[in-house]
Formats: C-alpha cells, sequence, structure tokens
C-alpha cells in the first residue's frame, strides 16, 4: 500500500455509521473516514475489545468515535443503535452496511468476521439450511439497518447508503453458490432502493470487493494466494484499506451525483 496524504478532509464534519466495524474492511473504513474529518459510529456485536481498539487508534490521531453494540440481525437492537448514534453523535450523514447477519436471529456476523462457518460449500454437498442462512442473513444485514437509520435521511433530505457486495455474485466461483445468492440479493435490492429513495436525496451505491486478505478470509486464501495473485492484472490481493479507499469515493460530496450504481474493486478481476 502507498502511504497517502489526508492533509485534505473529504468529510469534515458528516457523521457516518459502520455496521460491522471492529475489524477488516469495516475497521479499515471507520479509519479512513475519520482521518478525513468524520465522526465515526462503530457498530459491533461480540467484539467488544477489538472495537474499543479502533476507536482508541481513531481517538489518538485526533478523530472522534464511539461503538454501538447491536446485533444486525435484531431490529429492537438496531433501532436503539441508530437512536443512540444520532443522540450521541449526530444526524447520520452516510450509512456503510458491511455487516452481514445469519439467519438465526440468535448470532449475527460481520463480513469481516473470523469464527463464521464457511459458506463455501459445494452445492450437492449443502444443506437448504446453510443457503437460508447466509441469503436471508445478507439481506437482514442491509434491510434492518437501512429500515432504521433512512426514514431520518428521507426527513432531511440527504443521506448516502453504501452496501458491500462480493465479486462472487458475478463471477460465479464454484462453491460459492449460497454468498453469491445472498450479495446478488443485496445488489439487486440496492438498485431498487436507489430508485425509490432518489426523490429524498439519497444516494445508494454498492462496492463489491474481491478477495481480500482479512483474519477471516486468511483460511479461504492459504495455499492459494500467488495464484490468485498472478491471476489479477494488479498482481496483488486487497487489502482491507484498498477497499475503504472505493468506499470513501463513493461517500463523498464529489460523488454526489452517483447513485445506483455498482463498484468493483477487485484489482481488475471483473470489468463489466
Amino acid at each position: 500500500m502507498r502511504e497517502h496524504d489526508y492533509r485534505t478532509q473529504l468529510l469534515q464534519g458528516k457523521v457516518a455509521l459502520i455496521t460491522g466495524a471492529s475489524r477488516g474492511i469495516g475497521a479499515a473504513t471507520a479509519k479512513l473516514f475519520a482521518k478525513h474529518g468524520a465522526i465515526v459510529g462503530i457498530n459491533y456485536h461480540t467484539s467488544a475489545a477489538q472495537a474499543g481498539k479502533i476507536v482508541e487508534s481513531i481517538c489518538a490521531e485526533g478523530g472522534h468515535a464511539i461503538a454501538f453494540r447491536a446485533n444486525v440481525n435484531d431490529a429492537e437492537q438496531v433501532e436503539a443503535m441508530v437512536e443512540q448514534v444520532e443522540r450521541d453523535l449526530g444526524p447520520i450523514d452516510i450509512l456503510v452496511l458491511n455487516a452481514m447477519a445469519t439467519g438465526s436471529k440468535s448470532k449475527s456476523v460481520a463480513t469481516s468476521k473470523e469464527e463464521n462457518s464457511s459458506p463455501f460449500i459445494p452445492f450437492l454437498e449443502s444443506k437448504w439450511d446453510l443457503y437460508h442462512n447466509v441469503v436471508v442473513g445478507a439481506l437482514a444485514g442491509v434491510y434492518l439497518p437501512a429500515r432504521s437509520v433512512v426514514p431520518f435521511m428521507a426527513e432531511r433530505k440527504r443521506g448516502n447508503v453504501i452496501a458491500i457486495s462480493s465479486l462472487v455474485a458475478r463471477l460465479a466461483y464454484p462453491g460459492t453458490g449460497a454468498l453469491a445468492a445472498g450479495k446478488a440479493s443485496v445488489e439487486a435490492f440496492m438498485r431498487v432502493l436507489a430508485t425509490e429513495l432518489g426523490p429524498y436525496g439519497i444516494q445508494v451505491n454498492v462496492v463489491s470487493p474481491g478477495a481480500v486478505e482479512t483474519e477471516a478470509s486468511a483460511p479461504v486464501l492459504q495455499g492459494q494466494k500467488e495464484m490468485l495473485e498472478n491471476a489479477l492484472p494488479l498482481r496483488r490481493i486487497a487489502q482491507p484499506e484498498d477497499i475503504a479507499g472505493a468506499i470513501l469515493l463513493l461517500a463523498t460530496d464529489g460523488a454526489q451525483y452517483l447513485t445506483g450504481n455498482y463498484l468493483a474493486a477487485g484489482g481488475g478481476s471483473y470489468m463489466p
């Protein structure tokens, strides 16, 4: 990664809520947003200590962040979190939908959460429970936070919603049927939201990462990293900071006429 100059603060004074922000892509996005002047709400479910470290890191560099606990698969918890964010940080300008829930109400997991059972199972070895949990979880992770935040944005006639998908929805890798179906449903849902929410001044876009090197992806990438890197035009696997940069592009005022867009952040692995 090249070092960047953050003297220009692209999100000065804006309030951002990022779900699943205790690690991985969510954490990198929280840090980058804070460096650009945003006041950041860091959502987590079970990783309180990790979320606290992200807050400490941001505050140590002069930023402003607070961690908020909520299971993104629980409507009551999400609503309570959003009310607390609006009360403690101010009106939410940017909502980054990074967390992904399981179908069970008793558990939720961010897209970067390592202990999630792997969704990478060939169809002939799969069971319906896996597909149900992953597809419903992918939708819950965007629907419930958006349903709680968007009414406030609609009242204010402004807002920016960015959902995190995955290139597995378009590249048809073997064994990714459940995750591909879940993320494809997220992309379709966000296109509809872009149409419905545009008249309220709300932007809705999707960032779709390819392979990203995180704690969660390490077991999947093990033994394949060199092969994957050689297949990419940029010849390297993405770091969470790479995806955070793509999210930042859509969060700035310079992108205020962009909505309903799909941004592939895959190092050239997908060129629509």
